[in-house]
């Protein structure tokens, strides 16, 4: 009896280090799916992805809250951008800038 605990507790150890580290490495949305765009980009400045596809009618485009945006630009104008990228730097979520996880 006391092996099939200790072997039960060694997976629930196991399953919770596991769980731990898969979210320390990056706080990062997953990367955009849908869009005519086979490689996109992570940009740490603005916390955002943008299509680094010369081949793609979204190339230099960034993608934001479920919307493509077709520069730079056009995203920092979006309001709920603003709004997201005030968190972002001040390291609400962030991981990295002193935020939860990471």
């Amino acid at each position: 009896m006391l092996k099939k605990t200790k072997k039960m507790m060694m997976g629930v150890v196991s399953a919770t280090l596991v769980t731990s580290l898969a979210g320390c490495g990056s706080d990062r949305p997953a990367k955009p799916t849908g869009y005519d765009c086979d490689d996109w980009e992570w940009d740490s400045d603005a916390g955002t992805y943008y299509c680094d596809d010369d081949d793609s009618t979204h190339s230099g485009g960034y993608y934001h809250g479920g919307t493509m945006y077709k520069s730079k630009k056009a995203l920092q104008s979006s309001s709920a951008y603003q709004t997201y990228y005030s968190n972002y730097k001040s390291g609400i979520g962030s991981g990295t800038k002193g935020g939860f996880g990471g």
